[in-house]
């Protein structure tokens, strides 16, 4: 590669992944400016009075948007020394879904109000604001997450277990006649009640179907505080831990941010910090 080529790629990727200077914080403004306006272009298409009466107007703005981000997407991969890990990486997929559903739209009616996804790429004013400390409390609750993951696949399998008894002792008891045509209905009955959402599409009208239902009721209750205390005990323990010291360095090989502060090479990829 010539030497002004890798300068080139040296400059764009300061710009474009590199909140601290300047340049690289002006391109971050500007983007999530525009995510924002592309966002709302999209809503406003949503609604059939302004649709109707600036369709052209909002059919082109969303195409000039697509452009931005498209070669903005380009430069990226460009930019990056590896880009296929980029193009794996959270934003990177995000950074892809927030201009595909534009082309796919083409064949696919409709398809263009998945442009709202381009949300999330707000979150890269994270970034702007250089606001780390955010990323070590993140890190903390990714952390009481993954500590709490069996506790909650084992109390997950639990509850479908219990849904499952529940669905069946309510069909025996009420039957078809009571609306509980199925097991797999009265399961969902059961769902329904247990997480104390209560459609009400579906209710039972025996004395022991209503008995066993406020059961239910009651247990739903007991339910919903057992994740939230596992999550809890787990986040504590992650506190007391202590959080680790995060810095805003974009890797050059794959743009993956959140870095130790005493970090050499990237977590992700392994590239020289």
């Amino acid at each position: 590669m010539k030497p002004e080529s890798t300068g080139l790629r040296r400059q764009l990727y300061e710009i474009i992944f590199e909140a601290d200077t300047p340049a690289g914080r002006r391109f971050d403004i500007l983007l999530i400016g525009c995510i924002l306006a592309s966002v709302v272009v999209v809503m406003l298409d949503s609604v059939h009075e302004i649709a109707a009466e600036y369709y052209s107007l909002l059919h082109f703005a969303e195409w000039v948007f697509t452009a931005i981000f498209t070669v903005e997407y380009l430069l990226r991969l460009y930019s990056i020394q590896k880009p296929w890990r980029y193009a794996t990486s959270f934003f990177g997929v995000v950074d892809l879904l927030a201009i595909l559903p534009t082309f796919i739209a083409l064949l696919l009616p409709g398809a263009q109000f998945l442009l709202v996804i381009r949300i999330l790429r707000v979150l890269r004013v994270f970034r702007v604001l250089k606001l780390a400390q955010h990323l070590s409390e993140a890190q903390v609750l990714a952390k009481a997450l993954k500590a709490s993951q069996r506790k909650i696949q084992v109390f997950i399998a639990g509850v479908l277990s219990l849904v499952v008894i529940l669905g069946s002792l309510m069909y025996l008891i009420e039957g078809e006649a009571g609306g509980f045509t199925s097991i797999p209905r009265s399961m969902y009955w059961a769902i329904v009640t247990l997480t104390t959402v209560g459609y009400g599409d579906i209710s039972p009208k025996t004395p022991w179907g209503q008995a066993l239902a406020s059961v239910v009721m009651i247990l739903g209750y007991a339910i919903i505080a057992v994740p939230t205390g596992i999550v809890s005990a787990e986040l504590s323990q992650a506190t007391l831990r202590g959080r680790p010291p995060v810095d805003q360095r974009a890797c050059p090989g794959c743009g993956v941010e959140g870095h130790g502060s005493e970090a050499k090479f990237c977590q992700r990829c392994g590239t020289a910090l």
